[in-house]
């Protein structure tokens, strides 16, 4: 029997993409997968980090944060206690990364695109639906530079989606909930454009060493897995 009760060891949560769910951002998207819920925002500013002054080059950042009530016991604001956690930093990088494989920074122009990704409720993979919606919002943001004449060509070069995988039980699943991931022999990340190429991939195996397969094994999920969710994420833009 399988370790996994709700769904098959092949199948994504019920993911859900909605946009438009912030009227002030330029590009706006709520995605959930499954109980981890994620608020994604676009927002477009005339200007650009200093490292990047003097030149026509853009630049796409993301932020990260979660609301204290967002796990099943409350978590400390990050703001009242003056600074952001390693994990939290971490996961904006990779987000920025990920947004950034995808975008020619030279056609942007001289802005700067934030994609903040708030966790209202999380079960697991907020990362990669973070990752997910973030793109959502970032393509809705250049349409809207496109549409009022600011871009002349699209600085978007490819469409980017994230899913996690793990070894449960020695078991391969597709798109951990908490439950499984944290029980997980190794847990895998991976962000990944819609035609296949991998942009990330994050893998730790806990307690014990796993032989190459098992990621092999995880990687043919997440092929699956980001297929998937490039299909929703148009689906969602085009609604």
């Amino acid at each position: 029997m399988s370790v996994r009760q709700d769904r098959a060891t092949d199948a994504m949560r019920v993911v859900r993409i909605e946009t438009g769910c912030n009227p002030y951002a330029e590009g706006s998207a709520l995605v959930a997968f499954g109980n981890t819920h994620v608020i994604c925002t676009a927002s477009v500013e005339k200007r650009q980090p200093p490292f990047l002054r003097q030149t026509n080059r853009g630049w796409v950042t993301g932020e990260y944060g979660m609301l204290p009530r967002a796990t099943h016991t409350r978590g400390r604001r990050e703001a009242a206690h003056g600074k952001q956690s390693g994990r939290t930093m971490e996961i904006q990088r990779l987000i920025g990364r990920s947004l950034r494989a995808v975008v020619n920074l030279d056609l942007l122009g001289p802005r700067t695109i934030t994609v903040d990704c708030d966790v209202i409720q999380a079960d697991g993979g907020t990362r990669t639906a973070a990752i997910t919606g973030g793109w959502v919002a970032l393509r809705i943001a250049v349409n809207a530079l496109m549409a009022d004449g600011t871009l002349e060509q699209d600085p978007v070069i490819g469409q980017v989606a994230a899913v996690s995988c793990g070894v449960v039980e020695g078991e391969a699943l597709l798109d951990l909930a908490y439950v499984e991931d944290s029980n997980a022999e190794m847990d895998a990340n991976f962000v990944m454009t819609a035609d296949g190429r991998v942009v990330e991939l994050q893998a730790t195996a806990e307690d014990q060493a796993l032989p190459w397969s098992q990621v092999e094994a995880l990687k043919k999920l997440a092929d699956k897995g980001i297929a998937e969710l490039a299909v929703l994420q148009m689906a969602a833009l085009s609604a």
